[in-house]
């Protein structure tokens, strides 16, 4: 038996792939025997489930999302817009890294059988942002503030390979697939005043299809699928399918949501293993014995790039982050982990999103720990700059809100920081109030651990900007 260098890769990814989760190989995990006479195809079958994970993941999105008869909460049928009227609480589980910066305006649409106009209204100069994202994750437009400004505007999104007239005055935004997620967001201070005014203008968002332009429309009811499992989490469904299930669900997905001509090298090599764009999956082409272990090392592969990406994620002063998002290429790894972790991701030109896990970060860094008092200083001039907004995030070690007794998630601008006596800011960290003089620039923290992220959105493109590392994000240290 013969083991070629792609082979013998392999078989370190499948070991790397274990030891990350603290597994080791195991008869009944499908490891077999003579497992190595079969892994150049296994190797093709993780890199296939790699270059999937996004399509599928937006599905078992879409199905759980538009799985309502009517917009209620964060749930709305497809083509009926959810509007969130208020930033979430503590008691809010529905998704991880919640934010108290935007409130959310979002719909998924099919554009394959015909295209669907949206139209934003005047929003007076504030910030708003309404990416589109095909079913593989890409942001195709992001129609907002920083890109087409804040007048009224009105789009069609037309599907792959459409043709017709659209009506005058209305641009046309091409999907290379027939999904879409339509995943807009707008500026808002939480006062009850200002939710009002927003609200106002997510009441002006119009999504319909294009027959029905120039018409009264009353979107039609939703179906509800009771086979649909609405209470375990999107990510543990897609992992805990087996390969053969994952790839069926991929061949009839990419009936309607094609591949991109820059993914030919890899649409050529998946046809060895049954998976050919718009036929259904071939399962005589696949090996039944890797059923188990392509997902479970598929998915330890995605997880491990966040930690040994080759610069698609950098760190910096114990803040790690990324500006590979929204486009992605043929950079499938980087691509399913952003999916993984931060589904929806915007642009980078439209927001990044620093996130430090622990003190003084890496991998060895120590845990953020609410009996101890932190402080992250921005010198004279160097709060982040951008265009939009920024603000500090607190979410406990689940990546959940922290109740506390000012009700504040997240410390921004709008807070009026005080400043030091040299000009610089110092944000106080820490579960007790800093006292009352310098509560504006408190973010409470819970007792135990803790985890930080910061939004930036629109960041400036030019010195100094994040963009082009001529603007560094400050370390959080000890009080002290």
């Amino acid at each position: 038996m013969s083991i070629s260098r792609r082979s013998a890769s392999t078989a370190a990814l499948a070991l790397a792939g274990t030891a990350a989760l603290g597994r080791t190989p195991r008869a009944d995990d499908g490891l077999k025997i003579d497992f190595l006479e079969g892994l150049d195809d296994f190797a093709l079958a993780v890199e296939a489930y790699t270059f999937g994970y996004p399509l599928i993941t937006m599905e078992m999105t879409r199905r759980v999302i538009t799985n309502v008869a009517a917009p209620v909460g964060t749930r709305g049928p497809m083509g009926q817009l959810i509007k969130l009227r208020q930033y979430p609480d503590a008691t809010f589980r529905d998704v991880t890294a919640p934010n108290a910066d935007t409130l959310y305006t979002t719909t998924f649409v099919d554009v394959g059988k015909e295209p669907w106009i949206v139209s934003l209204p005047d929003t007076k100069g504030r910030y708003a942002l309404f990416p589109m994202l095909d079913g593989w994750t890409t942001v195709f437009q992001a129609p907002g503030k920083r890109t087409t400004g804040t007048g009224p505007q009105t789009y069609a999104i037309t599907g792959p390979g459409w043709k017709g007239t659209l009506p005058a005055g209305i641009k046309q935004y091409k999907s290379a697939t027939s999904l879409v997620w339509l995943l807009g967001r707008i500026y808002c201070t939480g006062t009850p005043d200002d939710y009002k005014a927003v609200h106002a203008l997510q009441d002006q968002v119009k999504v319909y299809p294009l027959s029905a332009y120039g018409k009264d429309y009353t979107p039609p009811p939703g179906t509800v699928d009771p086979s649909i499992d609405m209470k375990t989490p999107v990510r543990d469904q897609v992992n805990r399918m087996d390969a053969v299930e994952y790839f069926t669900l991929l061949c009839e997905l990419m009936k309607i949501n094609p591949p991109t001509a820059a993914d030919a090298p890899i649409v050529a090599k998946m046809a060895a293993i049954g998976i050919v764009p718009g036929k259904s999956f071939d399962k005589t082409k696949f090996n039944p014995d890797f059923s188990k272990r392509v997902p479970q090392v598929g998915f330890d592969r995605i997880m491990l790039h966040f930690k040994f990406s080759g610069g698609d994620v950098k760190e910096i002063n114990g803040w790690g982050f990324t500006l590979k998002t929204g486009l992605y290429g043929t950079n499938y790894i980087q691509r399913a982990l952003v999916t993984a972790i931060g589904l929806g991701a915007n642009l980078p030109q439209d927001a990044v999103y620093p996130t430090s896990l622990k003190y003084e970060g890496g991998i060895i860094g120590r845990d953020y720990l609410g009996s101890e008092k932190y402080v992250m200083t921005f010198r004279k001039g160097q709060t982040p700059p951008v265009e939009g907004f920024w603000s500090l995030t607190m979410y406990d070690e689940n990546f959940f809100f922290v109740a506390n007794p000012i009700n504040r998630y997240a410390i921004s601008a709008r807070e009026k920081l005080k400043t030091n006596p040299d000009g610089s800011i110092d944000l106080y960290i820490q579960n007790e109030s800093p006292g009352k003089d310098k509560e504006a620039n408190w973010l409470p923290a819970p007792k135990g651990k803790f985890q930080l992220m910061m939004r930036l959105y629109w960041p400036k493109a030019k010195d100094p900007s994040i963009l082009n590392g001529s603007w560094k994000i400050p370390p959080v240290r000890k009080a002290g």
